[in-house]
């Protein structure tokens, strides 16, 4: 399997400090994907991955780019740190990446969006997929406003279709997860749902799978790793397997 390019998971947080008339300030950066690397690795899947801050200038820019991994996915990294190229702060024209992705999907390629605050439309509505090209090749469909649901009490995930490739060998239930995008689930005959999650009288799709032209899409609406993904499903038997089954599902090495 050629490796996969995981766009997004890293963010920087600067902290001030006062103490009487003395403030100091620090700063640290944070991968939120180590969880799931170590999963990956241990499954023998090679990831390449290109954080937030610096999709604008490494995240590819060619179908011909893009055909070196087997696929996309995009963790916590909005709209707009995939659309500015270096080209277009220097007031030229340049490539959407946006719809780079969807061609990219529609001749064979393979494309995954997992959950976040910047992912879908956002937890303040800042991420900013709704009515893109991204979106349009998704098995889910993005609110128009802020999607971001914290739920302190927990959500627990219900398996829809039990005997999908992804959900092979997966030990339930699915531990409870501590937030979640809202999203809309696409018509039966266009995605498929696997697993959801109730909320406040209705359903939410939590994991959901699409065809789209001759290639694969996935939508994971939660993390891939903390905070949303409790401690028990990180501590999970069955994490490694799911987060490796839907890489294998997407690349057609299921």
């Amino acid at each position: 399997m050629k490796p996969v390019l995981l766009a997004g998971e890293t963010f920087h947080i600067t902290s001030f400090a006062s103490k009487g008339y003395e403030v100091g300030a620090s700063s640290r950066y944070t991968n939120g994907a180590e969880r799931y690397l170590a999963a990956m690795a241990a499954c023998g899947i090679e990831v390449t991955q290109i954080g937030g801050e610096r999709c604008e200038s490494e995240f590819p820019t060619s179908l011909e780019a893009l055909s070196a991994f087997s696929c996309v996915v995009l963790s916590d990294v909005g709209m707009l740190s995939l659309l500015y190229t270096k080209q277009t702060r220097a007031g030229r024209r340049s490539v959407n990446r946006l719809e780079l992705l969807r061609q990219w999907v529609e001749s064979g390629g393979a494309l995954m969006m997992a959950g976040g605050y910047t992912s879908f439309q956002g937890m303040d509505g800042m991420a900013l997929f709704h009515g893109t090209a991204v979106e349009d090749c998704l098995p889910v469909e993005c609110l128009p406003g802020p999607d971001g649901v914290e739920a302190p009490e927990g959500l627990d995930p219900a398996v829809v279709q039990p005997g999908h490739p992804i959900l092979d060998g997966i030990n339930v239930p699915i531990p409870y997860i501590l937030g979640i995008n809202r999203t809309l689930a696409r018509a039966p005959s266009d995605a498929t749902i696997l697993v959801q999650v109730p909320y406040r009288g209705a359903v939410l799709p939590l994991l959901a799978v699409r065809l789209y032209g001759a290639g694969r899409t996935l939508a994971w609406a939660t993390d891939i790793g903390p905070h949303w993904l409790s401690k028990d499903f990180l501590d999970w038997e069955s994490y490694d397997r799911l987060m490796a089954n839907m890489i294998r599902w997407l690349a057609r090495e299921e």
